[in-house]
Parts: C-alpha cells; sequence; structure tokens
C-alpha cells in the first residue's frame, strides 16, 4: 500500500466518513489533488470504495440507501410517498426513493445497490419542514408529517395516488399549524381547498384553525378535487371545488376496512 493510500484511509477513518465527495477529501488538506486522485484510482479498482457518481464515493461496504440519496443533492431531502412509508402513513412504497431539492431532477441509479432516486426539483422556498435523523456522516433528512401531506396534495402524482393520499391523511395526527406554514409557504390555493374539505369530511381533530385560515383564503375559482378526473360533478360552494369523487368513495378510501 503506497503512502497516499494510507494517508486516505487515515482520513477517512479520523472523520468516520463512510460517504464522502471529493471535495471534502482535498478540504482536509493532506492530500494534494493529484495525490488524491492517485490514491482513489488504487481503491476503486479493487473494490474498496464505490463511486456513487462523479466526484461522490462511498465506502464499499456502506449501503444505508436514505444517507446515500440525500448526499447526492445540495439541500432537500426525502419526500412525498417515500416519506408517507416513513412516517407510517402507508404500507405501500415506490421503487425508488423520492428526493424532494431545489436543484436536480431525474433519476439515478446507485451503483452496486439496485437502488433508484428519483429527485423532485421544487422551487428554493419549499424546501422547508425537514426532520433530521442519523447521526454523524450517517445523517439524512426526512419532511414532517404536515410538510408530507401538502407536498403530497401539491404534487399528488408523487403521493402514490389518491387512495392511498385520503388514508395517509386520515391516518396522520396533524398540527393545524404547521398545516397553515406550509400551506402559505406552497402557495397552492387548491391544496387548501382539499385539505379543507377532507378536514371536514373525515371530521379531523384538531384542524379548526385551518379551516378558519382556509375560509378566508380560497379563491372564487371551482377546482376539481382530482385533476386527473374529468371536471364535472356535484359543486361545493364552501370550498369551491368540484366534487368529481363522491364522499362516499372518499370515506371508503380513507377507511377501506370498513367500506
Amino acid at each position: 500500500m503506497t503512502s497516499y493510500q494510507k494517508m486516505l484511509l487515515q482520513i477517512i477513518g479520523e472523520n468516520g466518513w463512510d460517504i464522502f465527495n471529493h471535495k471534502m477529501l482535498l478540504d482536509d488538506g493532506r492530500l494534494s489533488h493529484k495525490e488524491l486522485n492517485q490514491a482513489m484510482r488504487s481503491f476503486l479498482n479493487q473494490g474498496e470504495i464505490t463511486q456513487i457518481e462523479k466526484g461522490r464515493y462511498r465506502r464499499q461496504h456502506f449501503t444505508d440507501e436514505n444517507v446515500i440519496a440525500c448526499f447526492l443533492v445540495p439541500d432537500g431531502g426525502i419526500a412525498y410517498w417515500s416519506a408517507l412509508n416513513m412516517h407510517g402513513l402507508t404500507e405501500q412504497f415506490p421503487n425508488f426513493i423520492m428526493i424532494q431539492n431545489s436543484a436536480r431532477k431525474g433519476e439515478k441509479n446507485i451503483p452496486g445497490m439496485g437502488t433508484t432516486c428519483k429527485f423532485i426539483k421544487v422551487k428554493p422556498e419549499k424546501i422547508t419542514g425537514y426532520q433530521m435523523h442519523g447521526y454523524g456522516n450517517h445523517t439524512y433528512s426526512v419532511t414532517d408529517v404536515e410538510k408530507t401531506i401538502i407536498d403530497c396534495f401539491d404534487l399528488p402524482e408523487y403521493s402514490g395516488g389518491y387512495p392511498e393520499l385520503i388514508k395517509a391523511f386520515h391516518k396522520a395526527k396533524l398540527n393545524s399549524t404547521r398545516m397553515i406554514k406550509y400551506s402559505r409557504i406552497t402557495g397552492n390555493i387548491s391544496v387548501i381547498k382539499r385539505v379543507a374539505y377532507l378536514s371536514e369530511l373525515l371530521s379531523k381533530a384538531g384542524m379548526e384553525e385551518y379551516l378558519q385560515y382556509a375560509g378566508k383564503n380560497i379563491n372564487e375559482r371551482y377546482t376539481p378535487f382530482d385533476f386527473s378526473l374529468p371536471h364535472q360533478g356535484k359543486f361545493l360552494n364552501r370550498w369551491r371545488l368540484i366534487l368529481n369523487v363522491t364522499d362516499e368513495e372518499i370515506l371508503a378510501m380513507a377507511e377501506p376496512l370498513k367500506a
């Protein structure tokens, strides 16, 4: 083993890094760009270190997909359907990890693991409401319950479908103040209408403050409850919604075992 390789292992070990990027290694200051490249080349060939993508690496034994997925973006974290599952609000889960962030979109397969990350790009102001999990070099972020629910109503195509989202909403214990905060940040009036309507229909506990907020912030335009269905059905004046899904159907989605 060369002196450069020994130094690289020392740097990684002293910092407790199982996942790292080229900048982190250079910023340590003990190896030059050329020396680092020489050491990395050897370890990559030996399989001691695996390249995730250009400039980002993991120790071969490190396979925490949540940490790796969040390491691939400068901000944001696990969200939407993936977060619903992590909060125990749905038993179903996608075949990829959904990552909300402000810089990247598309999909990325993690080499050597069979895990796919799906990056959903949103405006920087929507990057909020995250809970940190793990410790040290093994941390990752997940949207909290309220942010997860609002995000899913904002972009329902990433929620696993309305039946799963409505069931999750019915099951979740929600803080009305945080629901208002995230609704304001999201800025989607259609979300406010749908959440208010469901809160009343499902007799959602603790949402009185949200209902007052919704009553002051909806517009006069009628919005279909489910945009993916034909925009026809009963008109609900209170929340300016076109109910293209019936109350009975929604109640069955919320509690399928009782249907």
